[in-house]
């Protein structure tokens, strides 16, 4: 395992407009949602894109690791981006120790699957002439259903190592695609399931059926804005959970609200009149937030740049 120093990022100073202390507002006790959270194994994070779903991943992973949990935060994305909120280098594919009990992976499906063909097939020129063979590159590509198999057989195997000597993690948080991509996360084992029933593929899709079914072993969080469609999307996630797979969110987290300005803050001023407005169509937004069938946790806008220290701060938040 790599450890590595955390760098800490200086906020950009917001002189002309003064804000509020943080007030962080939920429907239930913030130790219930934990509480509801840390039970699960598998936490996965999805929303509409752009509305800092890795930021939130990886604050709530921290936060799970600093009440005693081991936590693993698993990053789809290839591109990389949450190993700079833990003040770490790329993962490169491989689990990187970042803090006490917490550590983070870029996870890299196809990587996995040839990793999964060595292991099956142990003969060294036989595993390279397979994967050479375009066959093999066609089916990686184009099999439906395999990569998402692939990275939650990843997720589990991290929950329940095949090898006595590897120490589980007590919870894995998936930074999952963007909502589409994640329903179709959630949905893969079990159609994959209903037209494989044997072989390696076949069992691994119903033991992952079984697993994403149970509610005490893995649940959803959604992560939007308070804007209108980011919260229409997260409406029509939640019902799309109770339609296709009997179950609801554990947590919608509305991450980016603005703060209310404090009193010496000039409200004739354009920026404070601006920020002002843009309050008021948050706390809209948040009044149709509240049909949904889930708590719902505010997260502020904090004048922090992506690193560690918005990380920590939203932690703490939570």
């Amino acid at each position: 395992m790599l450890r590595q120093r955390t760098r800490v990022y200086t906020a950009p100073r917001h002189d002309s407009i003064p804000l509020a202390p943080t007030i962080i507002t939920t429907m239930a006790p913030r130790s219930s949602h934990l509480r509801s959270l840390r039970r699960l194994g598998l936490i996965l994070v999805t929303g509409k894109g752009g509305v800092g779903k890795t930021t939130v991943s990886t604050a709530l992973a921290r936060r799970l690791a600093e009440d005693g949990a081991r936590v693993l935060l698993l990053e789809m994305d290839p591109r990389e981006s949450a190993h700079r909120l833990l003040g770490l280098p790329p993962s490169g594919g491989e689990v990187l120790e970042c803090g006490e009990g917490l550590y983070f992976q870029n996870l890299q499906p196809r990587r996995v699957i040839d990793r999964l063909v060595r292991e099956r097939i142990r003969i060294g020129p036989i595993v390279r002439k397979v994967q050479a063979s375009p066959i093999y590159e066609h089916f990686v590509a184009g099999c439906p259903g395999l990569e998402e198999l692939v990275i939650l057989g990843a997720a589990l195997e991290q929950l329940e190592p095949p090898h006595a000597r590897t120490t589980p993690f007590q919870v894995v948080v998936l930074d999952a695609p963007a909502t589409g991509h994640g329903l179709a996360l959630l949905a893969a084992p079990r159609l994959v399931s209903e037209v494989i029933e044997q072989g390696p593929f076949g069992r691994l899709a119903g033991e992952l059926a079984t697993f994403i079914g149970n509610p005490e072993r893995c649940g959803v969080v959604a992560v939007t804005h308070a804007q209108d469609l980011a919260v229409q999307e997260t409406l029509e996630l939640c019902r799309s959970l109770e339609a296709e797979h009997g179950r609801r969110a554990e947590l919608i987290v509305a991450n980016g609200l603005y703060p209310a300005l404090t009193s010496d803050a000039s409200s004739s001023s354009p920026t404070a009149r601006i920020w002002s407005q843009r309050r008021a169509a948050n706390l809209q937004a948040l009044e149709r937030l509240a049909a949904a069938p889930a708590p719902v946790l505010q997260l502020p806008l904090l004048p922090i740049d992506d690193g560690p220290r918005l990380a920590a701060e939203l932690a703490r938040a939570l």
